[in-house]
C-alpha cells in the first residue's frame, strides 16, 4: 500500500526498460484505483480503453496510448470488451520522463513494435533495439484532458449525478434549484467553488465525457450529438473543438 492507502503496482525487473503484460478490463466498470513504481504507457489493440486520474478521464481507441508517469494514482476499465497492453518502463532506464499523463499516438509502426514486443520469443540484444525504436515513436498528441468532478455539496452533487446519468437533460439551473431546494445562485457558486469550472463549463465537459466511448466506437457525430444534449452536430463539433483543443475526427485520427 501507498502511504495515501492506494494498491501498489510493483514491476518486476525486465531485459531492458520495459515490462509487457495483457489483461481484460472490465466492461462497464473500473478496476481499483491504485498506483505503479514504473512508468506506464496504457494501450488496447482492440476496444476502447478508459483511463481515470482523479477527476479527468482518457478515452483511448487503439491509435491512442496514455502515458502515465511513476507514482500517478489511476484507475482502468472499458467503454466494452478490451484488453489492456500495459507497458511499464523503469524510470531509471527509460529515457522518456514526462511530468504528467500525456495522450500518445500509437501508429502502425509503434502498434506492431508493442506487439511484437508482448508476444515475440527474443533475444536480449533483439528487445533492447526494438525498445529504443518505441522510445524514439512515443508522440506526445496535444489534447486537453475531460474533467467534471463531482462536487461535495449534497445538492449540487445531486444536479451533477443527474447529469452524469443523462448529459442530454435539458433543465437548467432554476429547473434542478426547485427540485433540490436550492437556489440557482447557491448552485452556481458551489459549482464554481467546489469544482473549477461555471456550471455552464462543468455541463460541457460532462457532455464531452460521455460522447468520447461513443466517438471512439465509431457511432455517427449526429447521433453522438443527440445522445449529449446538442441540437445539431456542428453545435457538438464546436463544443467538442473548443473543450478538446481538436475536432472530434482528428481526436481519433491515425
Amino acid at each position: 500500500m501507498s502511504p495515501d492507502g492506494h494498491v501498489v503496482g510493483v514491476v518486476p525487473p525486465g531485459v531492458g526498460a520495459m515490462v509487457l503484460g495483457e489483461f481484460a478490463l472490465p466492461v462497464n466498470g473500473w478496476t481499483p484505483a491504485h498506483v505503479h513504481n514504473h512508468h506506464q504507457l496504457a494501450w488496447a489493440a482492440g476496444g476502447v480503453a478508459l483511463v481515470e486520474v482523479g477527476a479527468v478521464q482518457w478515452v483511448l481507441p487503439p491509435n491512442r496510448a496514455l502515458w502515465l508517469p511513476a507514482g500517478v494514482v489511476h484507475r482502468t476499465g472499458a467503454a466494452g470488451r478490451a484488453a489492456l497492453r500495459g507497458v511499464y518502463l523503469d524510470p531509471a532506464r527509460c529515457p522518456v520522463d514526462w511530468p504528467a499523463p500525456a495522450m500518445v499516438a500509437v501508429g502502425p509502426l509503434l502498434r506492431e513494435l508493442l506487439e511484437y514486443l508482448t508476444h515475440g520469443e527474443l533475444t536480449p540484444p533483439a528487445r533492447l533495439r526494438a525498445e529504443a525504436v518505441v522510445f524514439d515513436l512515443l508522440e506526445p498528441v496535444a489534447v486537453a484532458p475531460i474533467g467534471a468532478p463531482r462536487p461535495a455539496d449534497p445538492r449540487a452533487r445531486r444536479v451533477a449525478d443527474a447529469l452524469l446519468a443523462d448529459p442530454a437533460d435539458q433543465r437548467d439551473l432554476a429547473d434542478f434549484g426547485r427540485e433540490v431546494g436550492a437556489s440557482p445562485r447557491h448552485l452556481t457558486r458551489i459549482f464554481r467553488a467546489e469544482t473549477g469550472l461555471t456550471f455552464g463549463r462543468w455541463r460541457t465537459q460532462a457532455r464531452l465525457r460521455a460522447a468520447l466511448p461513443m466517438l471512439a466506437e465509431g457511432m455517427p457525430l449526429a447521433a453522438v450529438a443527440r445522445r449529449v444534449g446538442y441540437a445539431t452536430p456542428s453545435a457538438f463539433a464546436a463544443a467538442f473543438r473548443k473543450g478538446v483543443g481538436l475536432p472530434p475526427a482528428a481526436y481519433f485520427a491515425g
